[in-house]
């Protein structure tokens, strides 16, 4: 099999499972999972919500989304921060395309690669990434891959 469908195989592996971890977000309005992978080995995982110690709900009595809660890469990013690795050269894994100030984490946080599932609205995190030079993917979230 040739690299490069093996890294594609490889690539909707990980977003499924990211897709998997978005379920363990309390938000109600978009779920979001996001994983970073360096050298195979999951380094970091992340769903969007509060920050520890606060209650687990993200949105107001208007259904807005409170303004404190984190998005999935932000918690892996931040993660990483507390942990002995790296994400230097990492591909990161996120359900939703990442908006401008994930985005800006992504590239200060050295990942090279980002992978994702769904559009979100606005483009401009994906443009930022694109600029700098960081690998953006798409790749539509195939919920009935057969187990190989």
């Amino acid at each position: 099999m040739d690299t490069e469908k093996k890294q594609s195989e490889l690539d909707k592996r990980y977003i499924r499972m990211a897709s998997i971890w978005a379920e363990n977000s309390y938000c109600q309005r978009r779920k979001v999972g996001a994983l970073i992978v360096k050298d195979k080995m999951i380094i970091s995982d992340g769903y969007n919500g509060t920050p520890s110690g606060f209650e687990n709900v993200c949105e107001d009595e208007n259904n807005l989304t409170k303004p404190y809660v984190l998005h999935a890469e932000a918690n892996a990013i931040t993660k990483i921060a507390r942990s002995n690795n790296s994400s230097d050269g990492a591909t990161m894994y996120v359900t939703a395309s990442p908006c401008i100030e994930c985005a800006k984490l992504i590239i200060q946080a050295g990942i090279k690669r980002v992978v994702y599932s769904e559009h979100y609205r606005l483009e401009d995190g994906i443009e930022l990434l694109k600029r700098a030079g960081v690998e953006v993917i798409y790749t539509e979230l195939d919920e009935t891959a057969p187990n190989k």
